[in-house]
């Protein structure tokens, strides 16, 4: 199963994106409400999520993933249930995917230490102990995948789809969403 935490303020292509690719994959995707089952995003968009934090199943934890907005990163970080859930992500055998801001939320736990890693730019500093790939829109570095921001959300979601179904489904995905980049 993938998660994808939405708090107040998440960046909302940066989630909804990669749900809507993975799920065109046959990926099971649920989006996790931290800060209530109706989350705002950045923009104003309202996203119903499909569970509460409370309901995420660590156990069968395929995936989790963070989106940006400063809002909603800050948010998580408040959030010691959320902060927990990226911890024990990290020590499991799923993967780990930050986008934009979120990457700082790994770097402030030591996740990134001497890992490759790319966040919105300007944002580095809190990418603590990671080696910075500035111009790189995604970084997979062992088993987590960063991405720069809103405009990669497509090469972002494109990226856990080959990771967790192959590059012709990927690919097959991005013919299908006539992506073209």
């Amino acid at each position: 199963m993938v998660y994808i935490l939405l708090a107040d303020g998440f960046e909302e292509a940066e989630a909804i994106v990669p749900a809507d690719l993975l799920r065109r994959a046959g990926v099971q995707v649920a989006l996790v409400g931290v800060t209530g089952e109706s989350v705002s995003g950045a923009h104003g968009v309202r996203v119903q999520s499909d569970l509460l934090l409370s309901q995420v199943n660590p156990a069968n934890l395929e995936l989790l993933m963070l989106p940006g907005g400063l809002g909603g990163v800050e948010a998580l970080g408040n959030c010691p249930a959320a902060m927990d859930l990226i911890s024990q992500a990290a020590r499991g055998p799923g993967w780990l995917a930050a986008i934009c801001a979120a990457p700082t939320l790994l770097g402030r736990l030591g996740l990134l230490e001497g890992r490759r890693a790319v966040c919105y730019p300007g944002l580095e500093g809190g990418m603590t102990g990671a080696l910075p790939q500035g111009g790189s829109s995604v970084v997979v570095d062992g088993r987590i995948v960063t991405g720069e921001g809103p405009g990669a959300a497509f090469d972002f979601g494109l990226k856990l789809v080959e990771l967790l179904k192959g590059a012709s489904a990927a690919a097959q995905v991005a013919a299908d969403a006539c992506w073209r980049h």
